[in-house]
């Protein structure tokens, strides 16, 4: 039997998002939402319990969230904290996840040894929620997974177990897109008990395509079934694809983005390495109209006609190092190179281009060395603490300003660093770059996101005229445009005083 909310915990007006399934939109509502409310004049401030996202940002208080708590803080106008994803795990393998809390990590744990920790967590995310709250008009909070998952609620810190701990009222997201979204109301309603269905203030009909006067018969059933208050029909964004993705199945499906781009000038190809990390580093390569990135899927080769390899960031490196030489893209990117091609690798792909990576007191696994790339002349450890800090530099063949930020663990040394690819901080060596200027590789994410940067970058790739985006000012004025949707097609005024109604 469920226990009853406490009816005290609440530290200021919150609403809860939790979805009737996985990718609904939860992450994408709470950021515009934020922005909504922010216009409003409300100190609006992000949450979510808990995530699961190799994607991280740093902090400004020196620790690492999920990328889409961060996207949520911008666009609440506020900086980025620790406490606003108080537990994150990254998975490391089929089975186990690092976990971070309080952005730092604290354990490796398998799923069912986590499983059982996560009761011991709750103090910790009530603390952040207090935290988080303590100087907000309003807190919007995302859910993870499904609102319904009742064979988890024993420890559930995620979802209902966190709703009732905090005292928080919760709006449901369907996605119709996917089909069966009444379905889902309605058997969400059927499976979660009588107290969780008190929190639940109404619902979001998201993704809809079409004409919404359609669907007033569905809405007015799922209201009678349910008991439920529509918030109103969200039409599909489609400019969400300019803001960044948190979860990798947004790399799926992007044969139609590479068909419909042939004879654009510039074609940099990724393998798509198992436990990718930190993929939004590619976002600003996609917004660009002149290049195209091929994401290259398990058993295909690395495309010859492309300018550029990027090996991106991984969260395992030498498991995925492996993985990377079994699909043969080893062999494809050194017969690259050998052609003129340049090879990047960022982080865990900075790793993977050296002579070696070793991992001696098995981070990621049993201990072992493997022979990497050798495409740079340096070595790597694995190990040690975690690097996590937000980086101001330049890069030193351009000389344009770069700024990003470091989240990594392992030492990379070797004669390729004194041929540093950046300087940063106070002029202090980061990355490496190969004598021939053919392979580099750095730590640091998030560069690419400066255009003068960029566009130096790419001209060096394939000389030409590159476009005029202003990659930040496109986020910016992207989140204001959903804002914008949201303010057209929910209640927001009703929102708001579900949040109030505890």
């Amino acid at each position: 039997m469920a226990k009853e909310p406490d009816k005290s915990a609440t530290p200021c007006p919150a609403i809860m998002f939790q979805g009737t399934g996985s990718d609904v939109g939860k992450s994408l509502l709470v950021a515009g939402l934020c922005r909504a409310y922010h216009r409003r004049g409300l100190k609006v401030r992000p949450f979510k319990p808990q995530n699961m996202s190799n994607n991280a940002a740093v902090t400004a208080d020196g620790g690492e969230i999920g990328r889409a708590q961060a996207l949520q803080a911008r666009a609440a106008c506020v900086p980025a904290s620790v406490h606003m994803n108080p537990v994150l795990l990254k998975p490391q393998s089929e089975t186990g996840s690092q976990v971070v809390v309080q952005g730092r990590v604290e354990t490796t744990a398998k799923a069912r040894d986590y499983y059982g920790l996560k009761s011991s967590l709750m103090p910790r995310v009530l603390e952040s929620f207090a935290i988080v709250s303590e100087d907000a008009d309003l807190v919007i909070v995302e859910g993870a997974g499904s609102a319904a998952e009742v064979n988890l609620r024993s420890g559930d810190i995620a979802n209902m177990g966190f709703a009732m701990a905090a005292n928080v009222p919760v709006a449901l997201i369907g996605d119709i897109d996917r089909g069966g979204v009444i379905a889902s109301y309605v058997g969400t309603h059927a499976l979660i008990s009588d107290a969780e269905r008190d929190l639940i203030c109404g619902f979001v009909v998201n993704k809809f395509r079409g004409d919404p006067a359609l669907f007033e018969d569905a809405i007015t059933l799922i209201e009678e079934r349910t008991g439920f208050h529509s918030f109103g029909i969200v039409p599909y964004f489609p400019d969400a694809r300019f803001l960044p993705k948190e979860d990798a199945m947004a790399l799926d499906n992007r044969g139609d983005e590479i068909s419909m781009a042939r004879g654009k000038p510039i074609k940099i190809a990724v393998p798509r390495i198992p436990r990718i990390a930190n993929f939004d580093d590619l976002d600003p390569f996609m917004a660009e109209p002149n290049v195209t990135v091929d994401i290259v899927e398990a058993g295909n080769p690395i495309p010859g006609d492309a300018a550029a390899v990027l090996i991106p960031g991984s969260k395992a490196t030498l498991a995925d190092f492996s993985f990377l030489c079994e699909q043969g893209w080893d062999v494809d990117i050194l017969a690259h190179h050998r052609r003129g091609g340049m090879v990047i690798g960022l982080c865990g792909g900075y790793q993977m281009l050296g002579k070696t990576i070793s991992d001696p007191d098995g981070i990621e696994g049993p201990p072992e060395t493997l022979d990497g790339l050798g495409l740079l002349d340096v070595d790597t450890i694995l190990g040690g603490e975690k690097t996590l800090m937000e980086t101001l530099g330049r890069e030193c063949v351009s000389d344009t300003a770069v700024q990003g930020y470091e989240i990594h663990m392992g030492d990379t040394t070797g004669k390729d660093t004194d041929r540093p690819w950046f300087l940063v901080r106070d002029n202090e060596p980061e990355g490496a770059r190969s004598e021939n200027g053919l392979a580099m590789g750095s730590y640091l994410h998030g560069m690419f996101a400066e255009d003068g940067f960029r566009h130096a970058f790419l001209s060096r790739i394939r000389a030409g005229h590159y476009s005029d985006l202003a990659f930040e000012d496109r986020i910016e004025k992207t989140l204001d445009a959903l804002a914008t949707h949201l303010e057209n097609h929910l209640d927001l005024d009703d929102l708001l005083r579900a949040a109030n109604r505890f």
